[in-house]
């Protein structure tokens, strides 16, 4: 039996999203409130390489969603909610599928949605984080949430980033992976 296009990719995409849920979960390490180390970033820039930046957008979004009501929230507001968890995914989704069209386009997706992701994160960590953010951080005195910001966001995502570039440059060496990154099974 020949699955229609559309449910392969539905399929596909639920599938990713609870890939990304699980990754999630197996924490490397985890800073206060919230930010943690994890292959979360894997199958959302997958997927988004493979369908492009509405699809990559939409399953961005939808881990964003399971991410926050599933998982264990760190939230102040509604709009740390909105951009720690459903922007800062689909952003994820959005840049990664720009690079669709691109060779080695998953470690640029990585590179380019995780960057995407980490502009969200960053900006709410600015203007909402920000206000209670603690008189030390890492041995280091803080006195501006914009340095603040950007020191907690990049201890995170700047390590997610990587593992995610690493796992695919490992993928991209896999025969048969390679064909799925490159989209050989779509055309």
């Amino acid at each position: 039996m020949k699955l229609n296009k559309n449910t392969k990719m539905l399929v596909e995409g639920a599938l990713m999203v609870a890939l990304a849920y699980i990754l999630d979960l197996l924490v490397l390490y985890k800073l206060p409130d919230g930010g943690s180390v994890t292959l979360k970033l894997v199958p959302i820039v997958f997927f988004a390489v493979r369908y492009g930046v509405g699809w990559g957008t939409l399953v961005g979004f939808v881990f964003g969603l399971a991410n926050y009501f599933l998982g264990f929230p760190e939230a102040i507001d509604w709009t740390s909610v909105i951009c720690d968890y459903f922007l800062a995914f689909a952003l994820l989704g959005f840049g990664a599928g720009l690079m669709k069209k691109m060779k080695f386009s998953a470690i640029w997706g990585s590179l380019v949605g995780g960057l995407c992701m980490f502009a969200s994160n960053y900006l709410v960590g600015v203007y909402v984080w920000g206000k209670y953010m603690p008189e030390t951080f890492l041995g280091m005195h803080q006195s501006s949430p914009y340095i603040y910001s950007l020191i907690y966001n990049i201890t995170w995502a700047g390590p997610c980033i990587l593992l995610a570039c690493v796992v695919f440059a490992l993928l991209y060496a896999i025969k048969p992976t390679a064909k799925l990154l490159n989209r050989e099974d779509l055309k």
